[in-house]
């Protein structure tokens, strides 16, 4: 007959290794789902991407990295994004859309652009801040949820909410928190 304490010294020998396969199991399970984040399907650097509509030129796209997903079909653009806005003849550029990092919709080519956002209207002079802002475009409109400033040479406005053309020219803010004359 075995001795209770050499019998106990297996059991527990048994129970530590079922529990540490159960628990190297559970941590392989862990850093698979983590490593199955879908690749992209192509990455660039350096990118310029001209947008155009009946050879107009419609805006130009600069960014340091994209990542494209197909299947997602979306377009991540990080480090430095750059956004011409051009007029309806494509002649001249009417604004200027600086970012840290975007998103392109790849359907509707709706873009959320994040980080520090900066908008500045050729025209008139006016700049937008804030630290998200997205482009609507089907309705060619540029809005935001977040807060905003808004620069112009008559005032400085302030606020949470805004909608407005591309060249800054007509917007809104929804609730207003400050303004100076």
């Amino acid at each position: 007959m075995i001795p209770f304490f050499v019998r106990l010294f297996f059991v527990l020998v048994l129970l530590i290794g079922l529990l540490s396969c159960s628990e190297s199991s559970t941590y392989k399970n862990f850093v698979k789902e983590n490593q199955s984040e879908i690749k992209p399907d192509q990455t660039g650097y350096d990118i310029e991407v001209a947008f155009m509509d009946s050879s107009l030129t419609k805006a130009i796209l600069k960014a340091k990295k994209s990542r494209i997903y197909q299947e997602r079909m979306e377009t991540f653009l990080d480090d430095n994004i750059m956004v011409e806005f051009f007029s309806k003849d494509g002649k001249k550029r009417v604004s200027l859309l600086t970012a840290d990092s975007a998103k392109i919709d790849d359907r509707t080519k709706d873009m959320t652009a994040w980080g520090k956002v900066i908008v500045i209207a050729d025209s008139s002079g006016t700049v937008l801040e804030t630290k998200l802002l997205m482009w609507d475009n089907k309705n060619q409109k540029l809005y935001s949820t977040e807060f905003v400033t808004i620069t112009s040479p008559n005032e400085k406005l302030q606020g949470y909410g805004f909608e407005s053309d591309q060249n800054l020219s007509n917007y809104k803010i929804f609730k207003v928190s400050g303004v100076q004359k």
